[in-house]
């Protein structure tokens, strides 16, 4: 089991917010079971490796079904959805469980939070992609220096380019179409932009940034990151 594609059990009566959860966690590798009541909930959490449960269930409310998840699986985390935002609830919901959401809630909050749930529960991380002296763990946003031991922070711009070229590994990318797949507009002749982002991302990322060996320079065309 890896990240990427670990089993989560979800429980939203909600068919519009479910169904867009679903879907969205879905898309991110993950192996998702939806129901829609608490009632089979212990069953259905055999074997999984997270559960994310709404408060507002018919028949069995949520602490109900969460406190009898932990007593019976008292490994597998525990997140909480809920609009009930009020410090009695939250106070509540994490006596048994590992974290508590409030609605309404972005997606990629959700998505980090429960990456944060699966690694401290000590679920292995996905085979990285190595380039040099990088350990690359794509799904997990994660980028390793193998020289220091030390996780490399990128910024979210950065992160993005990096994978954008990651995603064309060994090919040759204009300038133009870096910008266009990253930023999602127009690239405007003369733009120093994507030009000081790539510096930026060379000095956190390349042994010697004044003679990059992964994020190659094509005079002329653009970039390029070799395997």
């Amino acid at each position: 089991m890896t990240l990427s594609n670990a089993n989560l059990l979800y429980i939203e009566d909600d068919p519009e917010i479910g169904a867009f959860i679903h879907s969205e966690l879905k898309s991110r590798g993950y192996e998702v079971t939806w129901l829609t009541h608490g009632d089979s909930a212990l069953e259905a959490a055999n074997g999984c490796n997270l559960v994310i449960l709404d408060v507002m269930l018919p028949g069995l409310d949520g602490f109900t079904v969460g406190q009898r998840l932990k007593k019976q699986y008292p490994h597998i985390p525990i997140l909480m959805l809920s609009a009930r935002a009020s410090i009695d609830d939250k106070l509540q919901g994490l006596q048994f469980a590992d974290d508590y959401l409030t609605k309404p809630f972005h997606p990629e909050e959700l998505v980090a939070r429960i990456e944060v749930l699966l690694r401290r529960s000590g679920a292995p991380s996905s085979t990285p992609l190595q380039i040099r002296h990088l350990l690359i763990h794509e799904k997990e946003n994660i980028i390793m220096n193998q020289d220091t031991g030390e996780e490399i922070l990128l910024t979210g711009k950065q992160f993005h380019i990096f994978q954008f070229l990651l995603q064309h590994l060994g090919q040759i990318l204009t300038k133009e179409q870096i910008y266009e797949g990253v930023w999602g507009e127009p690239y405007l002749d003369g733009d120093k932009t994507l030009m000081v982002h790539i510096r930026h991302l060379r000095e956190k990322i390349e042994r010697d940034p004044a003679s990059p060996e992964i994020i190659e320079t094509i005079r002329g065309i653009g970039y390029r990151v070799r395997a």
